[in-house]
C-alpha cells in the first residue's frame, strides 16, 4: 500500500528551477498539486527515499520537507482536492 507524503519546499536560488523538481515529483506513482508550494505524493518509497530523489532536482541552498501524511485534516480547499485527499490518503 502507498503512503502519502506531504512535499513542501523553498526554492532560493535566482531563477529556481521548478520545472525540474515538478518532473520529478509528477514521477511519483500517484499526486496532488492544489497549492503553490506544496504537494501530496502517494508512493511506495520511504520518506528519506522520496527526499533524497527530490534532492537531486534542488540547489544546495533549497529547503526541502517531506512528511508523512494522515487523514486527520481540515481547510479550505475545492472538493476535488478533498475527493483526492479522501481517496488517497490513510486514515
Amino acid at each position: 500500500m502507498n503512503k502519502v507524503y506531504c512535499v513542501s519546499y523553498d526554492l532560493n536560488k535566482l531563477g529556481q528551477r521548478y520545472a525540474a523538481l515538478y518532473e520529478e515529483l509528477k514521477k511519483s506513482s500517484l499526486w496532488w498539486h492544489y497549492l503553490d508550494s506544496t504537494w501530496l505524493i502517494a508512493t511506495h518509497e520511504t520518506a528519506t527515499q522520496l527526499s533524497n530523489r527530490l534532492r537531486q532536482r534542488i540547489d544546495s541552498n533549497d529547503y526541502i520537507l517531506v512528511i508523512e501524511v494522515r487523514r486527520n485534516s481540515d481547510g479550505w480547499l475545492q472538493q476535488k482536492a478533498w475527493d483526492w485527499i479522501n481517496q488517497n490518503v490513510p486514515v
